[in-house]
Parts: C-alpha cells; sequence; structure tokens
C-alpha cells in the first residue's frame, strides 16, 4: 500500500496523472514505457533489490551523480540525479510522489517508488521502479515512464532525448541486476 504523506509533497509537479506510474497509467500526449525483467527468484533477491531501490542506490549503480534531502526515499522526498561530466552534466530534479515499502511477511508483494519531473528537468512526467515477487518466488523489475520534452531544446533532439532515456534504462537494469546479485555495497 503507497504511503502519501499529511504535509510535504509541495506539489511544484507541472503534468497531468500525478501517481499514474503506480498503475500504469499514461496521460494523453505523453510517450509511455514499460520495462520488465526477471531478476532472480527468492525473498533474499527481493529483499536486496527493494533496499537499493528504496535508498537511491539504483540510480547510484545506473552510474547518475545523486543528490537529495533524504537518504531513503520517502514521499514528498527531492532528489537531483545527473549524468555528464562538467559543464556537460544533465540534471534532473525530480519529486518522489508515491512510494511501497516491503512487508515483513514472505507473501506476493511489491515496493519501489515513482518520482515526478521538476522544473529544470529535461522532460515533463514520471518514471517509477518497482520489485515485485509472485506467489512461485519469481523476482521482477518493472520500470514504468512517461514523458514528454520538457522545452523546445529537448523536443528539438527528439531521437536523442529518447536514445538518452533508452540506456538510462538500460543502467537501471544492470543496477538492479547487480543488487540481486550482491545487494548493498558496503
Amino acid at each position: 500500500m503507497p504511503k502519501w504523506p499529511q504535509q510535504g509533497m509541495r506539489h511544484d509537479l507541472d503534468y497531468p496523472g500525478i501517481g499514474g506510474t503506480e498503475y500504469g497509467a499514461v496521460p494523453k500526449g505523453y510517450a509511455g514505457v514499460l520495462e520488465e525483467v526477471q531478476l532472480g527468484t527468492g525473498f533474499a533477491v527481493y529483499r536486496r533489490v527493494a533496499a537499493g531501490i528504496l535508498s537511491w542506490e539504483l540510480q547510484r549503480r545506473a552510474g547518475l551523480r545523486v543528490r537529495t534531502d533524504s537518504p531513503q526515499v520517502v514521499p514528498g522526498a527531492r532528489v537531483v540525479s545527473g549524468f555528464g561530466v562538467g559543464p556537460f552534466r544533465l540534471n534532473a530534479p525530480c519529486e518522489v510522489v508515491w512510494v511501497h515499502e516491503p512487508l515483513t511477511a514472505d507473501v506476493p508483494q511489491s515496493a519501489g517508488f515513482g518520482y515526478g519531473a521538476l522544473r529544470g528537468h529535461p522532460a515533463r512526467g514520471e518514471e517509477s521502479f518497482e520489485v515485485e515477487i509472485n506467489s512461485d518466488a519469481d523476482v521482477h523489475l518493472r520500470i514504468r515512464a512517461f514523458s514528454k520534452p520538457g522545452n523546445w531544446f529537448y523536443a528539438a533532439g527528439g531521437l536523442v532525448t529518447r536514445a538518452a532515456q533508452r540506456h538510462v534504462t538500460s543502467r537501471y537494469i544492470e543496477g538492479a541486476r547487480q543488487l540481486a546479485a550482491e545487494g548493498l555495497r558496503p
């Protein structure tokens, strides 16, 4: 069940369908992304990946620099992730809009979060990262997103922007595979 704060979310999000990645809803006029991969089996794998997702480790393992106002993912937390070097660094500010915490019981469940793009992000929209374990103990990563360019500059570079999104998504998947295999770094 998602946690929603009584206060804290700043509502500087400027796109329709806030929270839509939780259920797979894509607003009209936005491009949707859905990637699902199996990571392994068992609750140990599930818990390692969930811990990595909910501590920003997935973003770090994707090669992003992460600056956040909360070491753990919580609703309303803000994060700026960036990639590139020096003056060619692209920063992407976001705010967490929903969170699913792992349950303590060994039952089918999911854990993860969704965050939305804030002003200054190259896109308008939302992205989510969720790990799920089913009744057969199969563990899957699900990445959902919907977006459109944040301004004319990014719209003009449509092919490059989509290629960059595919590249970062592949890095998230590789990071999740690392978490499944080895867990958090000390």
